[in-house]
């Protein structure tokens, strides 16, 4: 089974059954002998009938005790070997389920891990999980058509052999038979393909919703709109219902037919035996055999239909492991130094310019505009954005990152000690500079209500502090950092008035000398900023102070007027 350490390879990303068959080919000689035990388990149990069959005919019926031993014991003999057999053919289909879970699960967080920050811009949350929870799952269970599925093609065809040798007409009517089950569950396979797609995309949307429902929940109360949400999750939920039942109604059918055909199989094929047998064109000992056999082609033929149900389930999961895997990172052509000393940022796409050792305010209209103009000069989508005049797309991608930070308001928190959550996992981090972030994020009263200060434990995305604290906490991670250029989304949206206040007095004064971004409407910060953009449709409509805005910009002065209110109320 793979390491933990060790590389899954480079998956197949050409479909959702080339992905499939490279699952099989990384491990191959377990794969291979997965379908040698499953085989020669298949076989040997189509012995079992040909053994009662020699018992009878040259034992009982000869009246031969023994020659009815020897057969016996035979018997006895093939049966606890094929025991040992199916344990050790379960054992190593579990290590290749088991083996391409892993691999696939170490492949979708490699990529999401080289996608980086890109990755919440090009799939939704709901996705990710959908992918990691079930269709990992579905992939690596659909595998066992590797061993039992191989297993049952030999064994009918052994069978099918064996066959020959007693009646003719019987083989021709077990050869015929599988051609048919499969015209019969072809189409519905095929269908069954179409229904979960449309399931799994379904899932996933929903899955995205739930979550976001989850982190905003508070806010959704704090505005009355719980119950109008909890409507439209409601009736997304009944439309995957339905479809979920028209998954399952294809299912049905495919299982039952699993079970119906091979019966109907074999009582068709046990009549025409046992004709044959009472006009004494066989023995009854071959009439035992020949049931016998039948009996044991119902596992192979029931085999056909199961791992043609999983596989197709497979293909679909694998598909949207496949999409996911050929989401790009951000393209890093270029090849361009940064500039040696700090220096402007520009978009020309919406007229925004940071200059730099200031701290810049944009005030837009609709946040989204704000947001991708930040995309755009943090180089997270393709632009024109220039950095000391030199296009952002031209210079190296590692050295924007190490110089230009972006930090969102909702970007993760993970698991861990306070002190590594705003240390980024660093172990190295200078107490004092520590100190400082926490001063200027004024988050020192998290690190006092806590009983272990920063070694205290903090859940997963910050479930244990409350909205404001997150929020100064990933201030305290950006701060730390110390980027040359901080690009900062809404960091005091979730702030009362008075803390709004004190981080906005710091923020100016802790990032004296560098450059700094900040989006906000929030009349606290915007009149703390040395230079204010306003943008009315993604483009700046008016540049100055805060207070130069207030007086020659309407518009401006009625996106701020609220907050402005707010804030006298508060006073």
């Amino acid at each position: 089974m793979i390491d933990a350490y060790e590389d899954p390879g480079e998956p197949d990303r050409r479909g959702g059954g080339r992905y499939l068959w490279w699952l099989v080919v990384r491990q191959a000689p377990r794969s291979v002998l997965g379908a040698l035990i499953s085989s020669v388990w298949m076989v040997l149990l189509a012995a079992t009938p040909y053994l009662m069959s020699r018992a009878v005919d040259d034992g009982l019926t000869a009246g031969d005790q023994g020659a009815l031993a020897a057969w016996t014991g035979a018997l006895f003999a093939v049966g606890a070997f094929n025991a040992w057999l199916s344990i050790m053919r379960h054992r190593t289909m579990t290590r290749v389920r088991m083996d391409a879970n892993f691999r696939t699960v170490k492949v979708l967080i490699g990529h999401a891990v080289r996608l980086g920050a890109a990755l919440p811009r090009r799939i939704g949350a709901g996705e990710v999980v959908t992918i990691g929870v079930g269709d990992v799952q579905t992939i690596s269970q659909s595998l066992t058509v590797v061993g039992p599925g191989v297993g049952a093609v030999v064994a009918y065809l052994v069978i099918a052999g064996l066959l020959v040798s007693v009646s003719v007409p019987i083989a021709v009517v077990v050869l015929l038979g599988m051609p048919m089950i499969g015209v019969l569950v072809g189409p519905l396979l095929g269908r069954l393909q179409g229904t979960e797609s449309e399931y799994r995309e379904r899932q996933g949307v929903l899955t995205a919703r739930i979550a976001d429902l989850a982190g905003g929940l508070r806010v959704l109360n704090g505005l009355g709109g719980k119950g109008l949400v909890a409507d439209a999750f409601h009736r997304d939920s009944q439309r995957l219902r339905a479809q979920g039942y028209r998954v399952g109604a294809v299912t049905s059918w495919v299982q039952a037919l699993g079970v119906g055909l091979p019966t109907l199989f074999l009582a068709v094929v046990t009549w025409l035996a046992a004709r044959l047998a009472a006009q004494g064109d066989i023995t009854v000992g071959e009439l035992v055999s020949v049931y016998g056999y039948v009996a044991v082609l119902v596992g192979p033929v029931a085999f056909f239909i199961e791992c043609g149900y999983q596989l197709s389930r497979g293909v679909v999961a694998a598909r949207r492991v496949v999409r996911f895997l050929r989401l790009e990172p951000m393209a890093n052509t270029g090849t361009r130094d940064a500039p040696a000393e700090p220096a402007a940022l520009h978009d020309p796409e919406s007229g925004v310019r940071v200059r730099p050792g200031r701290l810049t305010a944009l005030a837009a209209s609709l946040p989204a505009d704000a947001e991708t103009v930040v995309d755009r000069l943090g180089r997270y989508v393709p632009s024109t954005a220039t950095w000391g005049g030199v296009p952002l797309d031209e210079i190296a991608l590692p050295q924007v990152r190490e110089r230009i930070l972006v930090a969102d308001h909702e970007a993760d928190l993970f698991a861990g000690t306070l002190r590594e959550l705003v240390a980024a996992g660093s172990t190295d981090r200078d107490e004092a500079a520590i100190t400082r972030a926490v001063h200027t994020a004024v988050a020192e009263d998290i690190v006092r209500g806590l009983p272990d200060g920063l070694d205290a434990p903090v859940d997963a995305q910050g479930r244990s502090l409350s909205g404001g604290q997150r929020q100064r906490v990933r201030l305290v991670r950006a701060l730390l950092a110390d980027p040359e250029v901080l690009l900062a989304v809404e960091p005091t949206s979730a702030l009362d008035a008075h803390t709004e206040a004190q981080v906005a007095e710091r923020l100016h004064t802790g990032r004296q000398g560098r450059t700094t971004l900040v989006t906000t409407t929030s009349p606290l910060v915007l009149d703390r900023a040395d230079t204010v953009h306003f943008l009315v449709d993604g483009k700046v409509a008016a540049t100055g102070t805060h207070r130069e805005l207030l007086g020659t910009e309407p518009g401006y002065r009625a996106l701020v007027a609220r907050d402005e209110d707010a804030e006298e109320h508060a006073r």
